[in-house]
């Protein structure tokens, strides 16, 4: 892809005590794509999240957007949507606000009920969060991120806990997004059928390196690692 990105990684390490479980010497995220990290659990997808968005610091390398995260300047908007959020005690609407009372935007709560009805949770506005199943909290938990219209999306499994037409209705609902408002999207998954159906590229993550990036279709159909190559057939990799 042409021009800066919006991302760059730089020899980035993460240890967890004497062991070190990230070594990434090089990814670029460009604005307004969608980049889709695969890889068998544990491989450091959730890590690399973690530390894109300044939720720990790094042992070492550089993580820059357009200015560093730290840095006098002001990165982009970024949110980050966990496998297993955390909400508050209270209803699916108050959650979904939080953020924006938070950062005084609550003359845009007009703007919660129409995100709540695309993820067909309208109906559960008022509902007590201690009231819904793990896929519901998930949905609220990825309107409470959207409703702030983010510059960059960080997401760590969005579906896991969804049935399959929740888990399309969440792709549509961030495809949208990201062809409307050109949101980035940096997004770890599990299942290679999502990967293809959503990202511009993908990476896999193994052991805590990047293996490969590129293209979606080049990625599935012709990788130049082999282990991507066993990886997208559905083999054990290591």
């Amino acid at each position: 892809m042409n021009g800066v990105p919006l991302l760059q990684v730089r020899n980035v390490t993460q240890c967890h005590g004497p062991v070190c479980v990230l070594q990434v010497g090089q990814l670029d995220v460009f604005a307004g794509e969608i980049v889709c990290l695969v890889g068998p659990t544990g491989s450091g997808k959730t890590t690399l999240l973690r530390l894109l968005s300044g939720l720990e610091p790094r042992a070492s390398g550089l993580v820059r957007y357009a200015a560093p995260l730290g840095s006098q300047s002001v990165p982009p908007r970024i949110t980050m949507v966990f496998q297993h959020p955390l909400l508050l005690s209270g209803s699916v609407r108050y959650n979904v606000e939080y953020g924006l009372r938070l950062r005084g935007l609550a003359r845009k709560g007009q703007e919660v009920d129409p995100l709540l009805d695309r993820l067909n949770l309208i109906h559960l506005a008022s509902r007590s969060i201690s009231r819904l199943s793990g896929g519901q909290r998930q949905l609220v938990a990825l309107a409470r991120a959207l409703v702030l219209e983010p510059e960059v999306l960080l997401l760590d499994e969005p579906t896991a806990n969804l049935d399959p037409a929740s888990v399309g209705l969440v792709e549509g609902v961030i495809t949208e997004d990201n062809q409307r408002r050109g949101m980035t999207v940096v997004w770890a998954t599990h299942h290679l059928f999502q990967a293809r159906r959503v990202a511009h590229r993908a990476g896999l993550l193994l052991n805590g390196q990047l293996i490969e990036m590129a293209p979606t279709g080049c990625f599935f159909d012709r990788p130049c690692d082999p282990r991507t190559a066993a990886f997208v057939r559905g083999e054990m990799v290591y």
